[in-house]
């Protein structure tokens, strides 16, 4: 036999606490996908016995978070789902309000378009459209990128207020990830500078040799800098020329989804 324990087992009798996490939000999933379910269900989906599928549902049932349809026994999600997306919606909208402009962007561009936003002292990406001519297999969905290597990262830098972009460099720990990373601090400051004045950040082998990005600033109805648009390529075909050149499409693409974020500036 030896002591192989099966994925996701524990050896104990109990379950783990990540374990039932786990379990947890595949209940989630599984009422997302089906719209209600019963604990025979939900069991033999999880391939649980009955009593733990029963248990997992009670405490999210407790939470608010699954509740009981009128027909007992099967279940659906609850509002307190709602309460926790309440917490992204903007993200979640921005992710919505851009796909039209990412999917035109990205094949007008052929290159690979992005949405991200300030997270900690890393800039996350929400979402992509890859171009036409996309290479390579790079996916950046949920990748938390270092502020002061990436376009998007800076765009978002040189919106901030001076000092919170002080904590927000000095938590990021400004590595220098390839020989053109800029980390000397009156560098990086002249760099988010032109990025202001420009209107989009450019990153120029600065994460990685062989790719070239930039981005431009999404505003919220306040006309607080919420996200960026990026686009990135291979630098042989994305050259900083190019870059230049597709400045004022990039920038009416961020401004259109400003926008359809209320903007109106």
């Amino acid at each position: 036999m030896g002591n192989h324990i099966a994925d996701g087992e524990t050896a104990g009798p109990a379950p783990s606490g990540v374990q039932s996490v786990d379990r947890a939000v595949s209940v989630l999933e599984i009422l997302a996908q089906r719209g209600e379910a019963g604990v025979s269900e939900v069991a033999a989906e999880l391939d649980v016995h009955k009593s733990t599928a029963f248990r997992l549902l009670g405490a999210l049932e407790a939470r608010g978070l699954v509740e009981q349809t009128a027909e007992r026994g099967k279940y659906r999600l609850g509002f307190g789902i709602v309460r926790l997306a309440g917490a992204v919606t903007g993200r979640l909208d921005i992710t919505q309000q851009s796909r039209p402009v990412c999917e035109r962007l990205s094949e007008e561009i052929g290159e690979t378009v992005n949405i991200a936003v300030l997270q900690e002292h890393y800039a996350v990406n929400l979402y992509q459209v890859r171009g036409p001519g996309a290479v390579g297999t790079h996916n950046w969905i949920g990748k938390l990128t270092p502020v002061h290597a990436t376009s998007s990262g800076k765009i978002l830098l040189a919106h901030l207020p001076e000092e919170e972009r002080t904590d927000v460099l000095a938590a990021s720990g400004t590595q220098k990830l390839t020989p053109h990373t800029l980390i000397a601090r009156t560098k990086l400051e002249k760099n988010l500078a032109e990025a202001r004045e420009r209107g989009y950040a450019v990153a120029l082998e600065e994460l990685e040799i062989g790719l070239h990005a930039m981005a431009a600033p999404i505003r919220s109805r306040d006309g607080d800098v919420i996200a960026a648009l990026s686009a990135s390529g291979p630098t042989y075909r994305f050259t900083e020329e190019r870059i230049h050149g597709l400045g004022p499409a990039l920038i009416r693409g961020a401004e259109e989804v400003s926008r359809r974020m209320g903007y109106l500036g």
